[in-house]
Formats: C-alpha cells, structure tokens, sequence
C-alpha cells in the first residue's frame, strides 16, 4: 500500500454560493505538494458586513504551506473564482494558470495591485496540459454564461479527478465554446476517479435552456418599446451583452455602455478573440444628442449594487442621462437570493418615474449559466465517475446532489468547507477538518473574521456609541464632571431629559461616590464608568450602547 495519499481540500464555495476555492494535494500525509483551484471573492452586505468591501476566503491554510504550492488554476473569470488572486498573491506567490479571456481579466486584476503581467500564464485549452509537481493539469472547455470556462482535468499517480467548475450543457452558447459530449466522452474513457461538480441548480427539474433562445424574445421586446430602452445583466455574461446590443441595433438604436465592468468584460472579450465584432457604441456624451427612442443603453448593477449604473439612474441622473416616463428598463437576469431588497428598491423606484420595467419572471428574458438537475444527470453519464464531490451551492445543494449520486450508482462524499476529503484507494473518507473561514477587505486592509472589526461595526449599528470623557487631577479626584459625546442614539429619554445630561448626572454621582483605588486604576475606573453608562442608557433608551472611555490625568 503506497504512503502517497489523494486529497481534495474546499476552503470556499462548498456550502455556500461564492468566494470559490480549492485545493488538491498529492504526496505524503503533511508534506503533499498542493494545487489551487480558483481564488474568488464573494460580496458583503449592509446587515451581515457593513463597511466591507469585498469577503475573501480565509487562506491561513495554504499561507502556512506555501512553499508546498505548485500553481493556481482558474476555472474561469467570474469574481467568485478570480476576484482574489491579486488580493492573495503575496501571501502564496505561486503562478497562475488561466486561459486567454480569464487570464487578461486576471492580468487587469494584478496590474491594479502593481503585480506584473508575468505573475498569470495563458495556457490553451485540451489537450494541452501543464505540469505542476506530481499534477498534470489540462483545462477542458464547457459552456457557461462567461467566454473560456473550463473543468480542470487533473491526473496525478492515484488517477483522474475532473473538477467541472461552473457549467452548463449549452450547445449553441452565442459567445464562447459549445459544451462538447464526444471531447468530454474521449477525455473521461479510461476511467475517471472523481468528478468534482457544480451544484448550483440541482433542484431545477427542467432542462437548461440554451443562450440561443433569447434572441428573438430580446429583440421583439426592444423593437416594441417606444421610450429609450436601458438593459442590465452581469457584465460578464459577454453572450448576453451581444445579444441585446445587436438586439439594439436590429431595431435602429445607438448603444451605450455604462459601467466600468461593462466596458471592461467588452474590450476583454475583443482583445482575446473570444468575441469578434461588437455593435457600433457611442460615448454618454454623444448620446444626449440623440432621441430617447434611438438610444439603448446597457448597464452595470443587476442584483441592485448601490454603486452601480441602474441604482444611480434609479436615484437620478448618471453620466449626464437620466430616465423617464414611458421608457423601459429590462433586467436580463436571474435576482441572486438575498439580493432581493436591493433590485426591489430599483424597480420601485423606476416605478415612481413611470419607467415600464420588465424582470425575468416569465423566463424569456434569461437563462441561467448553471446546470439544472437534468443537465448534471448528462454529465453523470459522460463521465462515469467513481466517486462524485459536490461544491459550488449552499448545504442543500450538495446534500441533494450526493442523493442524485447514490441513486445513480455513484459513490456521493458531502464535503463542505474544512473537509479534507481522502481519495487514496477506493474508499473515500475524511482525512482531517481544518479551521476555514472569511477574510474581510475592509478599505485596504485585510482583517480576519474573528477580528472583532465587523462585530464592533454591527454592535455599534444596532446599539449606539457613547464616548465619555473624565480628566483627573494630581490628587487623582475628578476634575471637574465628565462629558459625554453620543452617536446614533436619541436626543431624549424617558426621562424627557436629554440623554447626555442625564448620562453625565449618573456619571458625575458615580465618581462621587467612589473610592480612593478606583479612581487611581485605570482598569476600574474605565469598567465602572462604562457599566454606569450602558445601565442609564438602558433605563432611558431600551439600549445599552457601545462606549468609549477617555481618562487624562494631570501629572
């Protein structure tokens, strides 16, 4: 029996949607030699994150092995599997691997932290392959709602893992590779240990629809609107953004990008080649000299980003237009759950403009990148797995997908993030759990979930802040009473008195009636003060605040 183990490691986007990382591991028990599988972010929110800027996966794990680290692969060009690669480099300094189309979104990435275009390789799809310590790593083209993605084919000692990334069964994609059964049967006929697999729409029943099958929908609803048509949908989605733009033109109508993704995943997708040729775009500029019925612009913000094109054109103007009455707005895309405030909060506000707005809640404007159940059934069948891992969905995405498994005849392993999951032989089984979690980007500072800075943030959002202010004199009595500054708390309390006089009166008579040592310890003094504070603000307000305790003594 070899002392050579198998391990697949998720340290992201298994058990949730988003902030996608993997690791594969072949070697001696501790001493594997490791690849990466994806580096992505996933995007905070105002109740569970306020504040932040972006969440990434907690890498300490890998950190600690760095020099174990073979290479990072990337699947494809969304931000939940290449959004952290610049933000992590410096902490594994491995090279990157990533097709044309990822790897020049990858290189605009690294630029913008100084890293230079060298640190990402562009390697060609199967059959070739690149070699990374005991690893032969080959990227197989599948369709999906982006240009280029691609499973990782990956051959160590122990056999053939293939790790399907995002994918859908698309024959007729637009924009980007056709999924092809006969490459993926040739790829898969001498046997294949484990297929790594997106879960994201297991419990869709129906067939995925192809990209291909919008088009005439698109166009009829553009060429019928009598108003100025704006549209969003993920930048990314380049098949999507061709499709209304020659929708837009087909109907005589000037296009306008708005928003930097936009424009960024456009000239990307020219300058690989994965896009040929693009419908004629005019400047913002240029279009306030054209009639609102000519125009179609084509806009960032589809799940309601505050920042975002179509949340600005909500609140007003952006980049000098703006909307108004009887012109359409078409979202040509699926709500994320748990964005759903933020696009509701658009469409109602379009709605006060008497802007007709069009969601995807008949189907014919959509379609989604991810397999349904039907669709992950298919692939089953090509690659004939031995062992099947789910990942890319939350808990019960990849429960569910280890039933599909089972009831097929394949060995189904639930593994979640932490999991190392041992697939050495023919029994899969759980090597060891290591501690996972987020890392938050927090302006320009990473910070650590357990940091204590977003709790803080969310204490200080529900309850309130109060900062005391209390100078002692060389004899170490008070000098004077205390002062107190509140923020985001009530003027006034039950009392009808206003808060801080009252909070400095309890104060005040709480000094006055302490000892000695408690005023000369800091330590004291500051608990003292605070419990004094949070126990008036609860008898006034119903809250007990955060506080702060400023003490100056005069020496």
């Amino acid at each position: 029996m070899s002392s050579e183990r198998l391990i697949y490691l998720p340290l992201g986007g298994a058990g949730e949607i988003g902030m996608n990382a993997y690791v594969y591991g072949y070697g001696k028990p501790g001493k594997e030699r490791l690849i990466v599988v994806d580096l992505g972010v996933a995007f905070p929110d105002m109740d569970g994150s306020p504040g932040v800027d972006l969440i990434l996966p907690d890498i300490a794990w890998l950190k600690e092995r760095k020099n174990q680290i073979e290479a990072v692969f990337i699947t494809h060009a969304h931000e939940d599997h290449v959004g952290a690669v610049a933000h992590t480099y410096e902490m594994l300094k491995a090279p990157i691997y990533a097709r044309k189309f990822t790897a020049n979104i990858a290189r605009r990435k690294m630029s913008e932290h100084g890293y230079p275009d060298e640190a990402v390789t562009t390697v060609q799809p199967w059959p070739e392959q690149i070699k990374a310590g005991p690893f032969t790593v080959g990227f197989l083209p599948i369709s999906h709602s982006i240009p280029e993605s691609s499973a990782m084919v990956i051959d160590c000692p122990e056999g053939r893992v293939i790790h399907s990334g995002d994918f859908k069964i698309d024959l007729t994609p637009g924009v980007g590779e056709a999924f092809d059964p006969a490459l993926w049967a040739d790829v898969c006929k001498d046997g294949v240990k484990a297929l790594i697999c997106d879960s994201t729409n297991v419990f869709s029943l129906n067939p995925g629809r192809s990209e291909a099958t919008l088009g005439a929908e698109i166009e009829k609803l553009v060429s019928g609107a009598s108003g100025m048509v704006v549209a969003t949908t993920f930048a990314s989605n380049v098949a999507r953004v061709h499709t209304l733009a020659v929708a837009a033109e087909k109907a005589g109508r000037s296009v306008v990008l708005l928003g930097r993704a936009m424009k960024r995943m456009v000239e990307a997708s020219l300058e690989t080649g994965v896009m040929t040729k693009f419908p004629h775009t005019v400047s913002p500029e240029e279009a306030r000299g054209i009639p609102r019925e000519n125009l179609m612009l084509l806009v960032t913000g589809s799940q309601g980003e505050r920042r975002a094109a179509s949340a600005q054109l909500a609140r007003g103007k952006y980049q000098g237009i703006e909307m108004k009455e009887g012109d359409l707005f078409l979202f040509s895309s699926k709500t994320i759950p748990g964005n759903e405030k933020g696009v509701i909060r658009i469409i109602n506000q379009f709605s006060e403009m008497g802007v007709d707005v069009v969601d995807d809640s008949t189907g014919q404007y959509h379609v989604s990148g991810h397999a349904n159940r039907p669709d992950l059934e298919t692939l089953h069948d090509v690659v004939k797995p031995q062992i099947l891992i789910p990942m890319h969905g939350e808990h019960r995405h990849l429960r569910e997908h280890v039933k599909l498994a089972d009831a097929k005849g394949i060995k189904g392993v639930l593994a979640v993030n932490g999991m190392m999951i041992d697939l050495s032989g023919n029994t899969p089984k759980v090597a060891e759990y290591v501690e996972t979690g987020r890392t938050y980007l927090d302006g320009s500072v990473q910070i650590g979930a357990m940091d204590g800075v977003v709790r803080d943030r969310i204490r200080m959002a529900l309850n309130g802040h109060v900062t005391v202010t209390v100078i002692m004199d060389e004899e170490d009595e008070p000098l004077g009473d205390p002062w107190v500054d509140t923020m985001g708390l009530p003027e006034m309390g039950r009392s009808r008195a206003p808060l801080t006089d009252v909070l400095e009166e309890d104060l005040s008579q709480w000094l006055g009636r302490s000892k000695a040592s408690v005023l000369k310890d800091d330590g004291k003094l500051n608990d003292g003060l605070k419990r004094v504070v949070r126990q008036s603000a609860q008898d006034e307000i119903g809250k007990k605040p955060e506080v702060t305790i400023v003490v100056s003594r005069l020496s």
